[in-house]
This record gives C-alpha cells, sequence and structure tokens, in this order.
C-alpha cells in the first residue's frame, strides 16, 4: 500500500520504519527537514514536501505529532493533508490529543469523502522500535478493519474502543492508570532506601505477586540509580493529564489522586526535570 507518515520523532521515525519493512511504499514528512532525511538513510521511502504534498500520493497517511494545536496544523493548515487527501482514502492519528480535536477532524474528513481514525499509542519509545504499541482506537468499524492489518507492522494489541474520540479517551484511561503505578512504585522505592532494605532483593520477590507492574520490572533499576533518560518525559505527561483533567471537569467527574500527581510532575518541572522520563517522580521525593 502507498501510505504517508507525518512526524518523525522518537515515536513517528520507528513506526514509520516498520511500514517500510513491512513492504508498504512510504512517504514520510517532518516538519524538520533533517528528520526526514536521517530517517531516509535507514528505511527506503521518499520525502514530502509538505503534509498537502504527501496526501496526494498515499491510500492511508498516518500521523504522530505533539499536540492539538499540531496535528491541527499538519491536518487543517495552509499545507495541511486534508487539502489534498484522496476520496476513499484514510487518515490515522496517532497523537495524544483532546477528544475533541478528534471528533473535529473526524468531522472535516467525513465532509470531504475520506475516513478518519483517532489512535493514541502506549508503549513507549521502546513499544515504538520493537513494533509492540498498544493502540486504541476511535472511529467507525469498517474503516478500522482496513486500517488495522497496516497498524500491525508495529502494533501488538490493537482494538477498536468506540466512535471517535473513543481512542483519546481510552488513552486517559492508561494515563491515569499509568499515573498512579508509577507514584506507588517512585514511594515503594524511596521507603525501601530509607528503611535500609536491599531494593533488588524487595523488588525479585514482589514482582512475582499482585505488586507486580511493567514500571516495576523494567525501570526500578534506573530509578533507583536516578537515572531518568528512558522514553516519555515529564512534559508530555502533563500535556496528556492536563487534557484529561479538563475532560473531567467538564463532566464532573472527580480524579483526586490524579490531580496530587500531576502537582508531582510539576514539581518535577520546576527542579528542571522536564525531559527526564516519568519514572522521576522518585527524584521528586528524595530531593534534599
Amino acid at each position: 500500500m502507498k501510505v504517508g507518515f507525518i512526524g518523525l520523532g522518537v515515536m513517528g521515525a520507528p513506526m514509520a520504519g516498520h511500514l517500510a519493512k513491512a513492504g508498504h511504499e512510504v512517504m514520510v514528512f517532518n516538519r524538520r527537514s533533517a528528520k526526514a532525511e536521517q530517517w531516509l538513510t535507514y528505511n527506503k521511502g521518499a520525502i514530502a514536501d509538505s503534509p498537502a504534498e504527501l496526501a496526494k500520493h498515499c491510500e492511508m497517511v498516518f500521523s504522530c505529532v505533539g499536540n492539538d494545536r499540531d496535528i491541527e496544523e499538519v491536518t487543517l493548515g495552509a499545507q495541511g493533508a486534508f487539502r489534498n487527501m484522496q476520496p476513499g482514502s484514510t487518515f490515522v492519528d496517532h497523537t495524544t490529543t483532546s477528544a475533541t480535536v478528534a471528533k473535529k477532524l473526524a468531522s472535516v474528513a467525513q465532509q470531504n469523502g475520506f475516513a478518519f481514525l483517532d489512535a493514541p499509542v502506549s508503549g513507549g519509545q521502546s513499544g515504538a522500535e520493537n513494533g509492540i504499541l498498544s493502540i486504541m482506537v476511535g472511529g467507525e468499524e469498517a474503516v478500522f478493519e482496513k486500517a488495522k492489518p497496516v497498524m500491525t507492522a508495529y502494533g501488538r494489541t490493537i482494538q477498536l474502543i468506540g466512535p471517535s474520540g473513543s481512542g483519546q479517551l481510552c488513552k486517559m484511561v492508561n494515563q491515569i492508570s499509568f499515573a498512579g503505578i508509577v507514584q506507588s512504585l517512585a514511594e515503594a522505592i524511596h521507603f525501601s532506601k530509607a528503611v535500609g532494605l536491599d531494593i533488588d532483593k524487595v523488588m525479585s520477590v514482589i514482582s512475582g505477586g499482585a505488586a507486580q507492574s511493567w514500571q516495576m520490572q523494567n525501570r526500578y533499576k534506573t530509578m533507583k540509580e536516578g537515572k531518568y533518560e528512558f522514553g516519555f518525559a515529564v512534559d508530555w505527561m502533563r500535556k496528556d493529564l492536563g487534557m484529561l483533567l479538563e475532560e473531567a471537569k467538564a463532566k464532573g467527574i472527580q480524579l483526586p489522586i490524579t490531580e496530587i500527581i500531576d502537582q508531582y510532575y510539576a514539581d518535577v518541572q520546576k527542579m528542571g526535570g522536564g525531559r527526564w522520563d516519568t519514572s522521576s517522580l522518585l527524584a521528586r521525593l528524595e530531593k534534599k
């Protein structure tokens, strides 16, 4: 299939690479052209001058950019992909955005004769590089079934959640759950250090029981060593938490623990840790 990929950051670049390795004819666009040129040194494909140019040549277009403003720019902007999407084609957005923007883009797509799926991902940089992301999708079932086989190039768990916007709402559920797990692990490590326990022995035994988590198995050692250079940045986590807390407030939903952890991440930003990964909640507890 002729596919396009917009956004070649730490997530998008390997995702686009998996599409090329799967045999698709891939055209890419990145606002900083150097990243597109770098991608082309490791992968087979072509570079477009703009999202609009890319859309002319593709049956299916994927995107993974920063936030609501970014996705609106690359879709609805003066050189946006929506200006040239082909009739019957599909646009799949892997950006984590608000549900409001997802519904808006789906509506515009429908009015112009092509399909749109909001499909945020979970699994971080390592998940993208290894092609094992979890993908939560909002949109029509027929469109999902068309796009799913293509997304298997980089997704292991791919689920249609419901109509447009449902993928983004599901990602909010993911971030609520994830934030709580990271904070509890940070407190567990902090407590273990404070009472003089051997953390490796502690984690070895409790990771075999009800306390186990992906975060514990994959990040406790780097957390223990104060290394926070592994994946999703605090700045991006605060963006996600901000959107979900706005959604909750609008619907009168109380999320007291998530609100507290959002402020803990704000503390990490004040410490200069905006680009540290999300496990850096421990650094806040250990601050002297």
